[in-house]
């Protein structure tokens, strides 16, 4: 069986708190993966080990999944998640931590009792819509801020939350790991990959513009920074469309739906992401 990688949105009761669950599967060689900065964090539950949460990440890692390996996983929205832990993200930062404790239990004891992964799945799920993972108002309305369809400038941002530029990052380091100059950044090259992943426009450049960057050398000095890779190297074969061969609508799709009604609002009556990866919105 070769690798497999299956995402989904989540549960109701995680709408806004979690992007994107997801099941993967490693065939009979071990699979080595890189992971991305997306802002927030991940748990990933391995069955028959130990569930990991995986801290924000500032830059891409990459790892080795050991072949025959069936992982649940669940990729949180910033600010959430680490309330779980009970410890400040900025503490989590390019961190792979084995969770311990009642947490890691009753993770642990959902993955193992379940009959498939699907069912392992939902009972993550179910336990995690039982736990404090909403971050504060204020951080909330931060991150909604900083996403990359409602360009801001930081010093803006504060004033418009009623906090101090030292009040505003420390908050933000606390929730999310880092500072709001780093995270608008973070989320700057998701919504780059979310319009890959749509299909939008026909080429880079209109990716960068749309993006907010100043143009497709700053977007590509950017995926290396935070990937290690250029776009073409990241995406496969093509730097405005992804090819790597797995569906990411579910992930991307809060970072569609941001655009989809910018765009809606702007010029009613207009459909701008017409891919089947888009929003599912009339």
């Amino acid at each position: 069986m070769e690798q497999t990688y299956d995402e989904s949105a989540p549960v109701p009761a995680l709408a806004g708190l979690v992007r994107t669950v997801w099941i993967q599967r490693t065939g009979s060689q071990p699979y080595p993966q890189r992971d991305l900065p997306t802002g927030g964090v991940e748990l990933h539950c391995p069955v028959g080990g130990v569930p990991r949460l995986i801290g924000p990440l500032t830059r891409a890692q990459l790892q080795v999944i050991p072949p025959r390996t069936t992982i649940v996983g669940v990729r949180f929205m910033p600010g959430a998640g680490t309330p779980m832990l009970g410890v400040p993200a900025d503490e989590l930062v390019d961190c792979d931590v084995e969770l311990w404790g009642p947490a890691a239990d009753a993770l642990g004891c959902a993955v193992a009792d379940a009959a498939d992964p699907q069912t392992a799945l939902f009972a993550v799920q179910r336990y995690l819509a039982g736990r404090p993972l909403r971050p504060d108002p204020v951080v909330a309305e931060m991150v909604r801020r900083l996403m990359p369809w409602e360009p801001t400038g930081i010093a803006q941002l504060a004033d418009e939350l009623a906090l101090s530029e030292s009040q505003l990052r420390r908050r933000c380091l606390t929730a999310t790991g880092v500072g709001p100059k780093a995270l608008q950044r973070t989320l700057r090259f998701q919504g780059y990959l979310a319009l890959a992943q749509a299909g939008f426009g026909s080429g880079l450049s209109d990716l960068a513009a749309e993006t907010g960057y100043a143009d497709h050398a700053h977007l590509t000095r950017e995926c290396v920074r935070l990937t290690g890779v250029t776009p073409r190297e990241l995406l496969g074969d093509k730097a405005d469309r992804c090819d790597c061969g797995h569906d990411h609508s579910a992930s991307y799709r809060p970072f569609l739906a941001g655009w989809y009604d910018r765009f809606v609002q702007a010029q009613p009556g207009r459909h701008i992401l017409t891919s089947a990866h888009g929003p599912d919105r009339a």
